[in-house]
């Protein structure tokens, strides 16, 4: 019975580390052709930033911002600062296969596009996932490339997050391209317990109590000013989710609050600056 026990035991352990450490595609042409466990390469949950894209043969750098982040539902989503593009991400082992992507339809200056258009055509049908460290590359079959970094989380407090997106529900809308410099929605969070920013159209500043993944937002006061209709209904947009009790999540340098009620905003990390530093005074 000892030598019985002993031999499952050894079986299991070798079981175990098969799964673990799984095997490449392709690896070896020995063997007994049986089944073998494959494990899924890590993408999944991370915050890539997309370094650049070559297509034909032609690299193009990716616009500052540029993300891809695959979801645990199976669909990736990826972004250069203007469209919002997504596909069905299906993981298998090294490999990930891309459904038809769709992507938003807004006019966009001509780096980004020629960023959007690379990553339409790479983002269609199976690629083979390369893992180095912190570096992720996508290759096609045809040949075409994205390179990638793993992104770590940015800081809530003590960064600018300047508001891209405006949620409601499970519908994301861009906050529009052509709103003034100085009327980008934007908001930063202090170490104190407060947020300042621009709504839009108004600056604010108010109470932002954080514990956990919730921050609970106080009234907000400001400045009373009108603007033009697409200004004000960013603003609307952006206050509804600064409202009483909301989630956060930080992926890489992305944030999204979302309140009870499904309103929400989805903010990139940049620096902070003096500008946005003084608006609280």
């Amino acid at each position: 019975m000892h030598t019985q026990r002993m031999a499952v035991s050894v079986s299991v352990l070798a079981l175990l580390t098969l799964a673990a450490c799984g095997t490449e595609p392709g690896s070896g042409s020995g063997g007994d052709g049986g089944d073998t466990v494959q494990s899924d390469v890590p993408v999944t949950g991370v915050a890539w930033s997309v370094d650049s894209l070559t297509v034909d043969g032609k690299k193009t750098e990716a616009p500052e911002g540029s993300r891809l982040e695959f979801d645990p539902k199976g669909r990736a989503k990826a972004g250069f600062g203007c469209n919002h593009i997504s596909a069905d991400a299906r993981v298998e082992g090294d490999r990930i296969t891309f459904g038809k992507p769709v992507s938003t339809q807004m006019a966009c200056d001509e780096a980004t596009e020629k960023a959007e258009k690379a990553a339409l055509a790479a983002m269609d049908g199976e690629v083979t996932a390369k893992l180095s460290g912190e570096k992720l590359t996508l290759t096609t079959e045809g040949g075409d490339t994205f390179a990638l970094s793993e992104e770590k989380p940015a800081a809530l407090a003590g960064t600018r997050w300047a508001v891209t997106t405006l949620l409601s529900g499970e519908t994301a809308t861009s906050v529009p391209a052509d709103l003034p410099k100085d009327q980008v929605p934007h908001l930063t969070f202090g170490e104190d317990g407060t947020v300042h920013g621009n709504s839009g159209c108004n600056s604010f500043h108010g109470k932002a109590e954080v514990k956990g993944s919730t921050i609970t937002f106080g009234p907000p006061a400001g400045t009373r000013k009108m603007c033009p209709e697409a200004e004000m209904e960013t603003e609307r947009a952006v206050l509804a989710a600064l409202d009483g009790p909301a989630t956060y999540t930080i992926k890489g340098s992305t944030l999204t609050v979302t309140s009870k009620d499904g309103k929400g905003i989805g903010a990139t990390a940049a620096p902070a600056t003096t500008e946005g530093t003084q608006e609280h005074g």
